[in-house]
This record gives C-alpha cells, sequence and structure tokens, in this order.
C-alpha cells in the first residue's frame, strides 16, 4: 500500500514493521560478525578519517598525538572496514530513500526553535555526543547493538546511562 501526499505528486512506500526491521538488523550484525570479524558501529570511522586526514596534513602532529598515533602507526587508516561500513550505511540509506519516495532535505524543528538556533543545538549534541562515543569507545551501534548481541555487560550499562542522559537533557532542554 502506498501513501499519496495531498499535492499529489509523490506516492510514498510505508515503513517496515518494527519486527521485520529488527530481524533484518539482526541478521546484518551477524553477517557482519561472520564476514569481517567486527560488530557493527559508526563513530571509529569519524576517528579513522581524522586521523588519516591528519597523517596526510600533519603527519608529525599526528605521529606525537598519543590518541591517534595507535591508529595511523600501520598506516593510512581511512581505508579501514568501519569507515567502508559507513560509506555502505550512508550509500544504501539514500539509495533506499529515493526507492521509498521519502527523501528530502528538511531541518526538523525549525518552526519552533528557529534555524539557527536549531543548527546550533544540533552541532552541540552532535559534538558532545561524539566526544561521549570515543569516551565510552564507541556508539550507540558499537557499544549497544553490538555488545549487547554478545552480552557485554558494558554495553547494557552504557545503554542504560544513554537513554537516562537522554531522558534528563530532552526534559531540560524542551521542558518536557
Amino acid at each position: 500500500m502506498k501513501a499519496q501526499f495531498p499535492d499529489g505528486k509523490r506516492v510514498v512506500k510505508p515503513f517496515w514493521s518494527p519486527l521485520a526491521a529488527g530481524i533484518a538488523l539482526g541478521l546484518v550484525l551477524m553477517l557482519s560478525f561472520i564476514l569481517s570479524g567486527h560488530g557493527l558501529g559508526a563513530s571509529g570511522a569519524v576517528t579513522h578519517v581524522v586521523a588519516g586526514a591528519g597523517l596526510v596534513l600533519a603527519p608529525e602532529a599526528t605521529l606525537a598525538n598519543p590518541y591517534l598515533k595507535p591508529m595511523v602507526s600501520e598506516g593510512n587508516p581511512i581505508g579501514s572496514w568501519i569507515t567502508w561500513e559507513v560509506l555502505g550505511m550512508i550509500i544504501g540509506a539514500a539509495i533506499a530513500a529515493f526507492m521509498a519516495g521519502r527523501f528530502r532535505v528538511q531541518l526538523d524543528g525549525q518552526r519552533s526553535l528557529g534555524s539557527g538556533r536549531r543548527l546550533t543545538q544540533a552541532l552541540l549534541g552532535g559534538t558532545l555526543a561524539g566526544f561521549g562515543a570515543r569516551v565510552a569507545g564507541g556508539c550507540t551501534s558499537g557499544l549497544g547493538l553490538s555488545g549487547a548481541a554478545v552480552f557485554s555487560i558494558s554495553a547494557f550499562v552504557f545503554l542504560g546511562v544513554f537513554f537516562a542522559t537522554g531522558l534528563l537533557v530532552g526534559r531540560f532542554v524542551k521542558g518536557v
């Protein structure tokens, strides 16, 4: 069943059911472990790109940095498995959105917050989440999804703290 928009121009396919999407995600996670020996993740790709760019643009500073040095000790890490995974995820999501008629560029919250404030909050929130992911040793997909799949206690602790913090910050920021 396809939904017709009021303008009559765009036909949108419905979202997958949560059960089907969960099963598909579980199968993708299992295949990721089997084929690459790694679970799913995302924040490590950004770190690898930064380390690789640093190796090209400022090799001395990158090699002197105790955080980045281990990532570049065997060469440029931009071609690592996690960078390809995230690139594939972006391309796959774009293709799926186009095929379902759901691709559009939008700024959520613009009407209630204004575009400048919304962009500032999104950038600040993304920066804090990225910093937290690096401190925690992974993001929600790396720690939460892949870690929980292998029954890692740290993954369950991370997920509890992550969601509790999100609820508290959401209440503070939005007054919900």
